[in-house]
């Protein structure tokens, strides 16, 4: 230190010198240099510590694993019937009066994804009603964010707030939202989309929140004070949970707009009925689940099979309807149907998927559910049990085989 700074004495003394001669530019120069040197010798010191935040300690990241076991995916699934005639028909009638043939009856299964989560620990699930509008018609699928796969059936909706209410099949101790601590909603309040967003499950968006109580009109229908949201919002989405990063309710996603009604693209707009107005319907929508005694009963005398199947051997079964059998193309009164099967079970390892009908199980023909509870009762841990699976459709096709299940 001590020579460091005779140094730039001595520099300083010479360079002085020069600046009577116009050298007080270049003067300047060097005693910043040297004087930057001899910082440079002396004991570094610390710098203050750059290292980002963890990213397991974010707020966005916590709120998420908060909320998520809440968070299922919905697959509704149902048939619509039509009657179609052959356009020479028509065509014949105006110059006979009469038509020569029935008209033809065409079935077509529609299927709808989206979001929901659940709200009570029996199961309730709370949704929007244009995910599973009709769908008790046929068959609801709910998937949990551990990969779990359910049945479900519809209790109530209301078309009017876009809110649709189902539950679980024979289940419960399931996390849940609740819905007795929401967020205030504060306006710029970071916010987080949860959902099956584009059939892709268990995905987040991160916005803020944008605005209170607006009003948009979707078909024919007009919704009033949501709340609007940068987040990103696509399509099956709809349904899904808006939490803020305490992980309380802000909101279910419902829709996003695209376009003005002037045809202008526009980003960034998207919209959920508040936690609020959720809060109220869904007290109503359990006073009506509680008047369903018959619903309830039936899904209870279903449990005991549900529940062998799965866990044995990994399969959600149903039985099958009418509307099923003939939506699938099926032999009528034959077998039932696997609604689910768990990844890595004895049935998966085997290849037994879901959509596959049981028809035999050893020498016995099945034709409910409540047949397989009966024969799977004694069965224990690592007995080995042969299922006939396959399709037997109306048209003659046949694809069926025997497959032997160890008892897991």
């Amino acid at each position: 230190m001590k020579r460091t700074r005779i140094v730039a004495t001595a520099l300083g003394r010479r360079v002085g010198a020069s600046t009577e001669r116009g050298g007080y530019k270049f003067a300047l120069t060097i005693v910043l240099l040297v004087a930057t040197h001899g910082a440079s010798a002396q004991t570094p010191m610390p710098l203050p510590s750059t290292s980002p935040t963890d990213p397991a300690s974010e707020p966005v990241v916590l709120a998420v694993a908060k909320v998520m076991p809440a968070v299922v995916n919905i697959n509704a699934e149902r048939v619509v019937r039509r009657q179609v005639r052959d356009p020479f028909e028509d065509f014949a009638a105006e110059f006979f009066g009469t038509y020569r043939s029935q008209p033809r009856e065409i079935r077509q299964r529609l299927q709808s994804l989206g979001s929901g989560f659940i709200v009570d620990p029996a199961g309730y699930i709370v949704t929007n009603e244009h995910v599973v509008q009709r769908a008790a018609d046929l068959r609801i699928e709910v998937t949990t964010s551990d990969g779990k796969v359910y049945n479900a059936r519809y209790i109530t909706g209301d078309p009017k707030k876009d809110l649709a209410f189902i539950k679980i099949e024979g289940k419960g101790g399931f996390p849940f939202i609740d819905l007795n601590n929401i967020s205030p909603n504060l306006l710029g309040e970071t916010v987080v989309v949860v959902g099956n967003s584009v059939g892709y499950g268990s995905s987040i968006s991160r916005g803020v929140l944008s605005g209170l109580k607006r009003e948009i009109s979707v078909g024919d229908i007009e919704y009033k004070d949501l709340v609007q949201t940068d987040a990103a919002i696509n399509p099956g989405n709809s349904g899904g949970p808006v939490v803020d990063i305490a992980g309380r309710l802000v909101g279910i996603s419902s829709a996003k707009m695209a376009f003005t009604p002037q045809g202008v693209p526009t980003q960034g707009l998207g919209f959920a009925i508040p936690a609020d107005t959720v809060r109220e319907a869904v007290k109503g929508f359990k006073v009506v689940a509680q008047k369903q005694p018959s619903a309830q009963a039936s899904a209870s005398a279903n449990e005991p099979a549900a529940a062998n199947a799965d866990r044995l051997f990994g399969m959600q079964l149903q039985d099958l309807t009418m509307e099923l059998t003939d939506a699938f193309g099926l032999v009528r009164g034959r077998g039932v149907m696997v609604s689910a099967v768990e990844p890595g079970s004895p049935a998966a390892e085997v290849g037994v998927e879901r959509g596959l009908v049981i028809y035999r199980i050893g020498r016995h023909d099945v034709n409910s559910v409540r047949s397989i509870e009966n024969l799977l009762a004694r069965v224990e841990k690592g007995m080995t049990v042969d299922f006939t699976v396959g399709l037997a459709r109306s048209d003659g096709g046949r694809q069926i085989q025997t497959v032997a299940l160890t008892a897991r």
